[in-house]
């Protein structure tokens, strides 16, 4: 592949996080040709961090015998507030940038336009193109992490807002004058939500029920970790079943907000406390459906599922920001 003659579609994208950059090429229905991956390495400048996402780019196309002028196009999916409008980077906390105006850099370095994105945005356009909401006209995707990521596809776009802010759905409010956000405010989704949340229950329980098997099950597994309280509730201790139903109640009134305002076709959660399956799914649907408004019947209830693509649906949603 050198730019000469018929050829499929390769697109380039590239998700950048704070302990990885991830770079792929990609075909037009979301199927990955190659990856790199290059670390991070933070603290560093931002035209440092992109010079290696040039090379994790071109690192890319090598793979496949492709070259720059083989792209149909690329974009990057990165953690902050992002201006695809005017090509920065305003406000990254997790990378500790400012005010980069990335694409003009790109730009620069390979020649070819890049588009930008919220890294939560991307991968919710992935989820889209090519994982568990594949086909469906809207989709919300909820990350229960460290903290709450979310991103929005709506009528098959990422919802962006004004200056790529929108779609901060981890920092709405749940519970009036409740536990402190990073962000500032009391009582956010993420605050009750989010796999630090469950693990701060997790240890209040531990407090309130020192008999439970919580102690046992924590230094058999070398530490808390979001399942812990699911492993608890499995063996029929009272306090890990309490703390599931508290955690599951807490994520219930953010997907009830979320379905409300939206009403997308598919409300899709990723991270590590998804991982859980069933265990999380069923109980939480039944908590949801009472709580969204109007009747809805059963066949047109919006779906509640996990992610299918774990990283991936980052890259692959960078990609084919572009498609159109």
């Amino acid at each position: 592949m050198n730019g000469k003659g018929e050829q499929a579609m390769i697109y380039l994208g590239v998700d950048l996080g704070g302990t990885n950059i991830k770079a792929a090429a990609v075909m037009e229905d979301g199927r990955i040709l190659s990856e790199t991956f290059l670390p991070t390495m933070l603290p560093r400048s931002a035209e440092a961090v992109t010079e290696d996402i040039v090379n994790a780019m071109g690192q890319s196309l090598e793979k496949i015998g492709a070259v720059w002028a083989d792209v149909a196009g690329a974009g990057v999916g990165c953690p902050g507030t992002v201006d695809d409008e005017s090509g920065m980077i305003l406000y990254s906390n997790n990378l500790g940038w400012a005010h980069f105006a990335m694409r003009a850099f790109l730009k620069e370095r390979t020649g070819i336009s890049v588009r930008l994105a919220n890294d939560a945005n991307a991968a919710a356009l992935g989820e889209s193109i090519a994982g568990c909401a594949q086909g469906a006209h809207s989709a919300v995707v909820l990350t229960l992490g460290t903290g709450v990521g979310s991103g929005v596809v709506l009528n098959g776009k990422m919802l962006s807002g004004y200056t790529g802010a929108a779609s901060e759905l981890g920092h709405m409010v749940i519970l009036a004058d409740g536990e402190m956000c990073t962000c500032g405010r009391r009582g956010c989704l993420e605050s009750y939500a989010s796999a630090s949340a469950l693990i701060r229950m997790t240890r209040e329980a531990m407090t309130a029920y020192p008999k439970s098997i919580l102690h046992e099950l924590a230094k058999r597994e070398g530490g808390i970790s979001g399942k812990t309280v699911f492993l608890a509730k499995e063996l029929g201790d009272a306090a890990g079943t309490w703390t599931v139903e508290r955690y599951i109640h807490f994520l219930s009134i953010g997907v009830a907000n979320v379905v409300n305002i939206f009403f997308p076709e598919i409300v899709a959660l990723s991270g590590g406390v998804a991982n859980q399956g069933d265990r999380l799914l069923e109980p939480l649907r039944q908590e949801v459906w009472p709580q969204v408004f109007g009747r809805v019947r059963p066949e047109r209830r919006v779906r509640i599922e996990c992610c299918t693509l774990g990283y991936k649906a980052g890259v692959i949603g960078a990609a084919l920001m572009s498609r159109g």
